[in-house]
């Protein structure tokens, strides 16, 4: 018989679950976590897990937030299972450990229960508050200013009371302590953003701002923003891998996690109200974590841009057998070694030769059957952090970018065709910058992609070599599809 998750069931785990370090009477939450999804629940807390087991750390348990509406069976299963969930870890031939995570120690959800949420963030108890929120949630424009004419942003000012989105939240917990007297948390982001503390920074600032001038220059003077780079390839949890896993652990999980074996987080050290010493099992503490985020954003996350569409759009569905199909995988090294890889150099306990090389084997892990639509979703949020830098050097610098040319014409297709090489229909997703990308689909022109500065910056419009490569490429896709085209590129546009 499965066994389900509770605190009264935790004696009866199956020898094949691994349980936490520690008792979860002992601990109470001293973190509040916003945007509960399978990142998080692979990583930061996989580190809060273990570092609980430290008896001097006992404060720093979890209190797990989500704030939007289609959170709403993960809230019920994570409420009926205690905040306990499983985390599936698979290496590169198959071999399986899993762990019973017990960091979330208490767990809210907003859209029905917003007045706790915003008396548990204002608790002295909770000393850090971090989020994952997706690159898009900081609401950063083009020209870096924070979109205060949002529709949540507007309705969370107008009634400030009854948020709706998480600067609401944040900046209405931190008015409530500087008007008790109580010191303010520290706010730390986890997601895949470049300089992500000093995102948050500025999105909270022109927030508190616009409701007190006051209330912003207190918030500056007194709230600590780390900036820091997080990675783990985490793919989402079909309710066929569901079942999968809890055929595999013994368990009735109606929210386990699957994750590569690989973790890493780089974390800069500014938290004037404490931490937890998350050094002490794995997590590399800096002074600046610039040049890290930079070299993974560059190579992962820009890695994984230029594969979504062109490998989806030619028929592929798992990451895994798209990087091992030999045309698809020399166009990854490509852009590694070419593109990408150009601008970096090597940094303290991390060569750059062999982390691409180990890119590519992450990539290629087929045990967690991460899925290409995952890394097409959102790619109008994506494209500008992860692929921006790159593309701006290369054309600053006079550098062949065709490439990059190809990814566009291929983003530009994705987003415009809706069907793959072979027919099959797809839906879009574009839940964080559907403004960006619904004038592409409006129009008729290929020009509306390279033209737009939101999406690629000014330079590719401007760069003759370049928008001939791209048009070329558009023409190509066009005619003859994806496959046909990338085995070419070099012939087409030299």
């Amino acid at each position: 018989m499965p066994v389900s998750l509770s605190n009264e069931t935790l004696g009866q785990l199956p020898s094949r679950v691994e349980p936490p370090p520690f008792d979860r009477r002992t601990v109470k939450a001293g973190i509040a976590h916003i945007g509960v999804g399978a990142f998080h629940r692979a990583h930061l807390a996989i580190y809060t897990n273990r570092v609980l087991a430290d008896q001097d750390m006992r404060d720093w348990g979890i209190l797990g937030i989500n704030l939007l509406e289609h959170d709403g069976p993960l809230a019920d299963a994570l409420t009926a299972q205690d905040g306990l969930y499983s985390v599936s870890e698979f290496d590169s031939k198959g071999a399986r450990t899993t762990h019973l995570v017990g960091a979330m120690v208490d767990y809210l959800y907003a859209p029905r229960d917003g007045s706790r949420v915003l008396d548990r963030l204002a608790d002295p108890s909770i000393r850090i508050v971090s989020l994952t929120i997706t690159e898009g949630g900081y609401l950063i424009d083009e020209h870096g200013n924070f979109r205060v004419g949002d529709d949540t942003v507007a309705h969370d000012l107008a009634h400030p009371d009854s948020p709706r989105g998480v600067f609401g939240y944040l900046v209405g917990a931190l008015e409530r302590r500087r008007a008790a007297g109580i010191p303010a948390f520290t706010l730390m982001s986890c997601d895949n953003l470049r300089h992500n503390g000093a995102q948050a920074k500025k999105a909270v600032l022109a927030f508190a701002r616009a409701r007190s001038p006051e209330l912003a220059e207190w918030i500056e003077r007194q709230v600590d923003f780390p900036n820091a780079m997080v990675d783990r390839i985490t793919p989402a949890t079909t309710p066929a891998v569901r079942e999968q896993l809890n055929a595999a652990t013994g368990l009735d999980d109606q929210a386990p996690v699957v994750c590569e074996d690989f973790i890493q987080w780089v974390l800069e050290d500014t938290f004037r109200h404490g931490r937890p010493a998350w050094e002490r099992h794995g997590v590399q503490i800096v002074s600046d974590v610039s040049p890290y985020e930079d070299a993974k954003i560059r190579l992962l996350n820009g890695s994984h841009q230029m594969l979504s569409y062109p490998a989806f759009l030619a028929g592929h569905r798992r990451v895994d057998v798209a990087v091992k199909d030999p045309l698809f995988n020399r166009y990854l090294s490509d852009f590694l070694d070419h593109d990408a890889g150009v601008w970096l150099s090597s940094l303290p306990g991390m060569d750059l030769g062999p982390y691409k090389k180990k890119l590519l084997e992450r990539f290629s892990n087929a045990s967690i059957a991460d899925q290409l639509d995952r890394l097409c979703l959102d790619g109008g949020s994506k494209i500008p952090g992860f692929l921006g830098p790159t593309l701006t050097a290369c054309l600053e610098h006079g550098r062949d970018a065709r490439r990059l040319a190809f990814l566009l014409a291929a983003f530009d297709r994705y987003v415009r065709v809706g069907k793959d090489d072979n027919g099959e229909a797809y839906p879009l997703r574009e839940p964080n910058a559907m403004r960006l990308v619904q004038p592409l689909i409006d129009s008729d022109s290929k020009d509306t992609l390279i033209e737009s500065v939101e999406l690629v910056g000014p330079l590719p419009a401007r760069d003759p070599r370049f928008r001939k490569q791209y048009d070329t490429c558009v023409e190509a896709l066009s005619s003859h599809g994806v496959r046909w085209t990338l085995e070419r590129l070099d012939a087409l546009l030299d």
